[in-house]
């Protein structure tokens, strides 16, 4: 009889030695650690997160875990995880695996960190390691899926892999650590009707599913039975969250494809499905187009693209609305020639000019029928002057096949850290890339934590 889902990732995430990943593998660690905790840092200074932390106040107790961007404040791994979580995805800057839609570190890192400060040490081979796995675990739900999310996939399957990777440090046995995964069904959650109306219960459901993979191995610890079958039985996660699936594929990839290497950048703070378009819109101003001379853009994308980021823009949205607006990204793209974290506060949601040129700008479908589908993109421009011009791409700007360089990934990483201190901290920053850099030497993983917090000690 063959082995279920449930024990094969369970001896991946358990198992899985940090010599034994590929060099690209490891580097792409490295890689997305520096980002993640960097749009984490910047997420303190996002305005809800003060109403998070409110919110959070009420659930606190006693702890050592630190939350970013704040030096004085510690708490329980649980709540750690949950603030954490929701800073990393507050401002939709943390990278995505593409092909699983899935935003695999926020719910991840989150809950590992938290871990990492709730063990005794733990080496950076081992967090590493543990890391890899979570992501495989996380992002292989999502490519085990066929049909269109109709979940938060980020949070529902990001739950699983957190679990995993949280057991993984905690020295957990198989059966402790099928029980944690009991417990991860048991919590698991996350709609896209958030994401319809662009409303900030995406980054708490993201928080939800951090805080939710701490409380399961807690549960596990304690002794607490659960269900054994979470991925496959007939009320488990595939059954409930997704309309189709083949997971086969994936489990045999187990140990041979990391998809942390499959993981793709956002070089912008918005949504990964608005972000082809604003290179487009990049490349058209760069060509010398300028707002004045618009009659209309059309953006034609896969029909993801239209779902996603595909709203109109409107008088008094919000900036977890207009992220997800390309309208709105990509007026501010053609405008200004950027789109930054500074780009969604209140004032430059009120710009007369980007509102105007957000009404010219449309997306629709290519007809493809791939429900992941990213690309190709292709945005028209017809100008008053009765000229047509357009822009195509066929791979978004930080996927694997067009990534950022190191260079571009630690001024991203710089610039969120000034955003999220509220000032530039050089040493706080030198001191995580060094770290990162050299994550096999690392003798306490927990130490990121404390410089992502704002403390050297």
């Amino acid at each position: 009889m063959s082995l279920g889902a449930e024990i094969l990732f369970i001896r991946h995430a358990l198992g899985l030695r940090w010599d034994a990943m590929s060099p690209p593998a490891q580097e792409a660690v490295k890689t997305f650690l520096l980002d993640s905790l960097g749009v984490g840092i910047a997420g303190a200074g996002a305005p809800l997160t003060d109403n998070i932390r409110a919110a959070a106040a009420n659930w606190a107790g006693a702890g050592r875990a630190h939350v970013w961007g704040r030096e004085s404040y510690t708490t329980t791994p649980a709540n750690a995880a949950f603030i954490n979580g929701f800073q990393i995805h507050c401002q939709e800057f943390d990278c995505v695996h593409e092909p699983a839609v899935v935003h695999p570190m926020a719910t991840i890192l989150a809950a590992l960190m938290a871990t990492a400060q709730q063990v005794s040490e733990v080496s950076g081979c081992e967090f590493g390691a543990a890391l890899a796995a979570a992501v495989d675990v996380a992002t292989g739900l999502g490519i085990a899926a066929k049909t269109p999310l109709k979940f938060f996939r980020p949070a529902t399957a990001g739950i699983f892999g957190a679990t995993l990777g949280a057991a993984r440090l905690r020295g957990f046995t198989e059966d402790e650590a099928r029980r944690a995964l009991g417990y991860a069904l048991a919590f698991a959650s996350g709609t896209m009707q958030a994401h319809a109306e662009g409303k900030p219960a995406l980054p708490v459901q993201i928080a939800n599913a951090a805080r939710g993979a701490v409380m399961a191995c807690d549960l596990a610890a304690a002794g607490m039975d659960a269900a054994e079958f979470s991925l496959e039985g007939p009320f488990g996660y595939l059954a409930l969250y997704e309309d189709e699936t083949d997971l086969a594929p994936v489990l045999a990839s187990l140990g041979k494809v990391f998809r942390i290497a499959e993981v793709s950048h956002k070089p912008f703070p918005t949504g990964r499905a608005a972000q082809g378009g604003i290179v487009l819109a990049l490349k058209a101003r760069a060509a010398g187009i300028r707002p004045g001379d618009i009659a209309s853009a059309t953006l034609t994308a896969p029909p993801l693209i239209k779902r996603l980021v595909g709203r109109p823009a409107h008088p008094g949205m919000t900036a977890s609305y207009a992220r997800l607006c390309y309208a709105y990204s990509g007026a501010l793209a053609l405008t200004d020639g950027r789109v930054g974290l500074a780009d969604f506060s209140a004032e430059s949601l009120a710009r007369d000019d980007i509102a105007k040129l957000s009404e010219r700008i449309t997306v629709i479908e290519d007809g493809q029928t791939n429900p992941a589908a990213f690309t190709p993109q292709t945005l028209t421009l017809r100008l008053a002057s009765g000229a047509e011009e357009t822009f195509t791409i066929t791979s978004l700007y930080g996927s694997p096949a067009d990534p950022l360089s190191p260079e571009d990934n630690a001024g991203k990483f710089r610039a969120c850290c000034a955003f999220g201190f509220g000032a530039p901290r050089a040493d706080i920053e030198d001191a995580v890339i060094r770290a990162i850099a050299n994550l096999e030497t690392l003798d306490d993983a927990g130490r990121l934590a404390r410089l992502a917090a704002g403390s050297m000690e």
